[in-house]
Order: C-alpha cells, then structure tokens, then sequence
C-alpha cells in the first residue's frame, strides 16, 4: 500500500511540474537537474540511517526500550526520552529511522513526541558544532534555559491528547 504522504508528495510534483512546464518551459530543466543532485546528496545518508536504525533494532532488546520509555512509563519515560532525544545526533535523516525504530521497539507515542522535541531543540552535537562556536556560550546558556522544558511539556501534553482522544 502507498503512504499517503508519498500520495501527497506525487501530486504535489505533477502539480508543480505542470505549472513549471506551462508557465516557465526553460526552467524545467533546471529543477530537474537541481532535484537529481539534491536526491543524489540525500540518497546514501538515508540508505545508512535505515541501515543504522535496522542494526540497532537487532542490537538493543525490545523490553529495554518499552520498559524506559514506553507507552506505561509516565513522566520517568518522558524524563528520559527528554534526554535520549538530546543526544541523538545527526539531522533528520539519522533522528526519523532512530525515532521509528524507538517506537517499532516499543516506544510510547507521548514518550516519542517528547524524543523528537528534545532532538529538535537540544541536539547536543549541533550545540557543540555550531551555536557555541558560532553564537557564542551567554547565547547557548540563554537559549537553554529558555527552553528546556519544551521537550517534557511537549510529552505531557501529548499524553493529555492521547488520552482524551
């Protein structure tokens, strides 16, 4: 069965290829070749991270995952989902397969939401590699402080959500 996304993704290219080709003829070309050197970049990170997360699922045993952070675990799985999530590195094509594999293994959905929001926002690595170096430590410390508390918010709210819904 096709995602709905890709479903999604399909249209969305034979809309806009349309529009490119009626509108701006001399210009499909171009995206054309600009869409094959962005795929190019993105096509083996990607291959390694699915190959990555699939290792590590064979690696790691289920029950450690749904005992420290799945679905039962309350605020402690979203405290530690909070920092699992800092920690990951990578961008997003490293996170996504680490965060479907976390919650294939038995991740809740409200522990999940907080994984990514603490990916998003903390990303330790990012820290190191480029806001402390480039934006200087009184902007790290001001932003951290600022906003440490979004990924657990994040988590319970999402439980409040689940659990109404």
């Amino acid at each position: 069965m096709i995602e709905p996304a890709s479903l999604l993704l399909f249209a969305l290219t034979i809309v806009l290829g349309t529009l490119v080709l009626l509108k701006r003829r001399e210009r499909l070309g171009d995206a054309l070749r600009l869409a094959g050197r962005q795929g190019g970049r993105m096509l083996i990170p990607l291959c390694l991270a699915v190959f990555v997360g699939s290792a590590l699922a064979r690696l790691v045993p289920t029950e450690s995952i749904g005992a420290l952070i799945g679905a039962e675990s309350g605020w402690r799985g979203i405290a530690a989902a909070s920092l699992i999530g800092a920690f990951v590195p990578g961008g997003p094509m490293a996170a996504f397969p680490i965060a479907l594999l976390v919650w294939r293994m038995g991740a809740g959905q409200a522990q999940l939401v907080t994984f990514l929001a603490a990916w998003s926002i903390f990303a330790v690595h990012r820290v190191v590699s480029y806001e402390l170096p480039l934006l200087g430590g009184r902007f790290v410390v001001v932003r951290l402080c600022s906003s440490w508390f979004l990924p657990p918010v994040a988590g319970v709210l999402a439980s409040i959500w689940l659990a109404l819904t």
